[in-house]
């Protein structure tokens, strides 16, 4: 069908051509929650225009929202997958070249789940929101076998042309609780940085965390020529400045360094939220991300916004967000949140 086209002329192309030409004159809304299905907005959104995404799709089998486009009540794992990848090969056209991606996901077991095939009749929605579990039955696992969903979504994704670059382990003092005996209870997530470039934006000072007092003392001290780390290391390069001889109260405090490169370890507790969403995460795990992925003034990404959590933390430390939200009513608890536009 001929197509009116900005420069004029009228030409017959195809719906995907309009859409990538349509997208070159967007201006892109800030401090927006868009309400509706995240793939289809996300192909409104122009290349290259936002500079870190922060987000915690729904995990796979686990709640039903009770919504028709919904992502997590797949049939199988595979379909799980294929989705959520399909949802982030355009988050990564969105991003700016230097752009992160920070994945919150976590995983599922094989089995009956917690309802089965069993509708609780004091409990007709389930004790979690989900009627009947998906994960009564999994190709290739077992009864009880945790499926692997974390890292089957990271492998795709790098197979999609993501660079998957560290698996971050967020740990939690107060998880829920989980009436399993018969195997330690979970109490950690996992959160994917992934980029979309081989070089890419990260501000390792913006998160550092304090030395522990055991360095500083060893900073301190004297240290001979004899021991195992005075000599250079297979693999390790160069002796390392702590490692090196010298003498005792060589390094005064003013040369002692006050902070060392983040960990892969976060212990970042859950904090109450009154709101009606299941799973809200903590600020500071949001905070955390934004900090290290996005610049000053810059625009963070959530195709997943839930009740606004990243929206808030991207306020609190002066980016701008986009938010995309199927659930129209977690728009509106986003929005009373932390106030912006609704779409």
């Amino acid at each position: 069908m001929p197509i009116e086209m900005l420069s004029g002329f009228t030409a017959n192309i195809s719906m995907e051509t309009q859409i990538q030409q349509n997208r070159r004159y967007t201006t892109i809304q800030l401090d927006i929650i868009h309400t509706g299905d995240c793939l289809e907005i996300l192909k409104t959104l122009p290349d290259d225009s936002v500079h870190c995404c922060v987000t915690s799709p729904p995990y796979y089998a686990l709640r039903d929202y009770g919504m028709e486009a919904q992502i997590g009540r797949e049939t199988t794992p595979k379909e799980y997958i294929s989705r959520l990848t399909e949802v982030f090969t355009e988050v990564r056209r969105v991003l700016r070249p230097d752009g992160t991606l920070w994945l919150n996901i976590s995983d599922t077991y094989a089995g009956k789940g917690n309802q089965g095939d069993f509708i609780d009749p004091k409990n007709p929605n389930g004790r979690n929101g989900q009627a009947v579990a998906l994960n009564n039955k999994v190709e290739g696992c077992k009864p009880k076998d945790m499926i692997g969903i974390p890292w089957l979504l990271a492998f795709a994704l790098r197979a999609d042309g993501w660079y998957l670059r560290s698996d971050i382990i967020w740990l939690k003092e107060n998880p829920m609780p989980e009436s399993c005996r018969d195997r330690p209870s979970r109490c950690y997530e996992h959160i994917f940085l992934l980029t979309k470039s081989k070089k890419y934006y990260y501000d390792a000072a913006a998160i550092a965390e304090p030395i522990a007092p055991g360095t500083a003392a060893r900073y301190r001290q004297g240290r001979g020529a004899g021991h195992k780390y005075a000599e250079e290391v297979p693999g390790q390069g160069k002796v390392q400045g702590i490692n090196q001889p010298r003498s005792g109260g060589y390094y005064d405090d003013a040369l002692i360094p006050t902070t060392r490169n983040k960990r892969d370890v976060w212990l970042i507790n859950t904090v109450p939220y009154k709101g009606g969403h299941f799973a809200a995460y903590p600020p500071k795990l949001a905070e955390t991300c934004i900090l290290a992925g996005c610049p000053a003034g810059g625009v963070v990404l959530d195709p997943f916004f839930g009740s606004g959590t990243t929206g808030l933390a991207a306020q609190s430390l002066d980016r701008r967000y986009i938010g995309i939200e199927l659930n129209a009513e977690y728009c509106a608890l986003a929005g009373a949140r932390i106030g912006g536009g609704n779409t």
